[in-house]
């Protein structure tokens, strides 16, 4: 084969491979708008969560998971994970649950981790599992309405916003968070 073969090659290759990397790479940036105006839409809400923001050493925003289930349910989503206002990683949430339900739902959710240790744990091989590990605070309205940052000492603070849809038993107890690269196809 020759020189002008394998440059010929190459080129083709390129040719192909260039859209679906510039395909790949919208993902991971549609992720980061989608993430960045949910925690936007999240401080004009909740007092709270915009208070909490720049005290977080990162925060790891859903900004839509989907919740279903007749008995058995399921949900999914995919977010990221902003530190220093950047998006540094990517994850999914995913859970199962069973028991009286019937519905689905569509809602975001936030959490902000408080420290280093809260955020090492997002990196464990096998993923991190909500209501295992460090403690996670599920903030409702009530309780971000009443709750100031002087006396918020958990590692993590959960805000579930923008709920649409009709369901029973909204709770992020039990959602496994799995590292992922958005950026490669499944």
């Amino acid at each position: 084969m020759t020189a002008k073969h394998l440059i010929s090659m190459f080129l083709g290759a390129v040719v192909v491979a260039a859209p679906q990397v510039a395909v790949a790479q919208s993902e991971s940036a549609k992720i980061d708008k989608e993430a960045r105006a949910a925690l936007n839409k999240l401080y004009a809400t909740a007092p709270a969560a915009k208070a909490l923001g720049p005290k977080a050493v990162a925060i790891l925003v859903f900004p839509k998971v989907t919740k279903a289930g007749l008995m058995i349910g399921g949900q999914s989503g995919t977010g990221a994970l902003l530190r220093g206002g950047k998006a540094v990683g990517y994850y999914n949430t995913s859970g199962a649950s069973y028991g009286l339900q019937a519905g689905v739902q569509h809602y975001g959710y936030a959490m902000f981790l408080m420290n280093e240790a809260a955020l090492k744990q997002l990196d464990k091989a096998d993923g991190f599992e909500v209501g295992v590990g460090p403690s996670v605070v599920l903030m409702d309205e009530g309780m971000a309405k009443s709750t100031t940052t002087t006396s918020m000492k958990d590692d993590i603070y959960a805000f579930i916003f923008g709920q649409k849809g009709l369901m029973a038993g909204l709770g992020i107890q039990g959602n496994k968070l799995t590292k992922v690269d958005p950026n490669k196809k499944k």
